[in-house]
């Protein structure tokens, strides 16, 4: 009998077999499917916010930061889900009830003259959605501290905020901003309001200030500053 008319054939078979199992083990079936969602939160109507308590606008402002994505989340996120949630997330938060603010004017120490105005700017939009006016001054105290003011501000609203203190001359994104100091989170999208500038920061360094969202990276508003 010859053995090798036969065996010819049988390895042949295996060979397949082995292939389509490779193939399934290696293929997307085996794998498993991560999906992201869109931003899964949708405000009330206007005039329902509008008839809201105060109380009831945190709880509500509250729901809406629980719900969005963490850094982590983003990065293991692609692109366009990425910018699609992002998206969602911004006209989300433009759309929530502005946040007032009337922190008063820094007070001279003792008898002696008020602050001194030191460098001074003006808010600017961003871009057509993220809007930015309103005056900011820094001023420097009787005691040789500063702090930026705000005055007659509006800047759109948005998640988490932040006051920095950059280098660029007016930044547009973030590869702009150059060397910042972050201030501090805003403490509302509307109004007069103040920021401690630490007492080892050479504000000469510095050229613009800009209201920016740090987990989407986007700036909302600049005021260069001279």
């Amino acid at each position: 009998m010859n053995l090798k008319k036969y065996l010819i054939p049988v390895l042949v078979i295996a060979f397949i077999g082995i292939l389509a199992v490779g193939w399934y083990l290696g293929s997307p079936l085996f794998f498993d499917r991560t999906v992201d969602e869109a931003f899964p939160f949708e405000l009330p109507p206007q005039e329902e916010i509008d008839q809201m308590t105060e109380a009831e606008k945190s709880a509500l402002e509250s729901d809406f930061l629980a719900a969005i994505p963490s850094e982590s989340e983003l990065s293991a996120m692609s692109e366009d889900d990425k910018n699609d949630v992002e998206e969602k997330v911004l006209m989300a938060a433009a759309a929530m009830p502005d946040h007032q603010m009337e922190d008063p004017m820094p007070e001279a120490s003792g008898d002696t003259a008020g602050p001194t105005l030191v460098l001074e700017g003006q808010f600017r939009d961003a871009d057509s959605f993220h809007l930015g006016s309103g005056a900011a001054k820094i001023f420097q105290l009787q005691d040789g501290s500063r702090v930026l003011r705000f005055e007659d501000f509006m800047v759109t609203n948005g998640p988490d905020l932040h006051v920095l203190l950059a280098a660029g001359e007016n930044p547009t994104d973030q590869s702009d901003l150059g060397d910042y100091i972050d201030l501090g989170q805003l403490k509302g999208n509307v109004g007069n309001q103040n920021y401690e500038i630490p007492n080892d920061v050479d504000i000469s360094a510095y050229n613009s200030i800009v209201i920016y969202c740090l987990p989407f990276h986007v700036v909302f508003s600049t005021a260069q500053i001279s």
